[in-house]
């Protein structure tokens, strides 16, 4: 063989391996910490006006000053109902025993809303008279088939 000549490419020698450069994992942590209190600020910074308390008159008296003005259940019987069928208004009162409240309500009312009934209703407080946007009517959760055609007409009968 010949000896390498002046123009003959050189033996390459390898490169040394190349250091990684070894990354802090503070931006990763600071960025999951950052989305974690954006998500919580978001999530309970805004619970607290989106509540919606459920009380009976009574507790409402109790607590006026601190549920006026906010959404609010307030559960009871139903008293001295006026409904006028060609407009939807709704008038009654709603009352636990010893505290009432006068009830304004616009809308359907199902057959089984009547005087002495349990009623939840959802609205708002102005004044002393309860704005309510909702009606949930309580009833009977005992559901019994009837056996015979008499049964049923029974049935019919005491529904009226």
């Amino acid at each position: 063989m010949s000896a390498p000549g002046p123009d003959a490419p050189t033996p390459l020698t390898p490169l040394p391996r190349a250091r990684r450069r070894r990354r802090s994992p503070l931006p990763v942590v600071l960025g999951v910490a950052a989305l974690v209190g954006l998500t919580a600020t978001i999530a309970f910074g805004n619970l607290n006006r989106s509540l919606e308390y459920f009380v009976t008159p009574s507790e409402y008296q109790q607590q006026q000053a601190q549920l006026q003005g906010r959404p609010v259940r307030i559960g009871g019987l139903v008293k001295a109902v006026q409904y006028e069928p060609q407009t939807l208004d709704l008038r009654f009162t709603v009352t636990d025993g010893s505290v009432s409240y006068p009830v304004q309500y616009r809308g359907a009312v199902t057959d089984l809303f009547k005087e002495d009934q349990g009623v939840v209703v959802r609205g708002e407080f102005q004044g002393n008279t309860f704005h309510a946007t909702d009606l949930v009517v309580k009833h009977s959760e005992e559901y019994n088939v009837p056996k015979t055609q008499a049964e049923l007409k029974d049935m019919i009968k005491s529904a009226d």
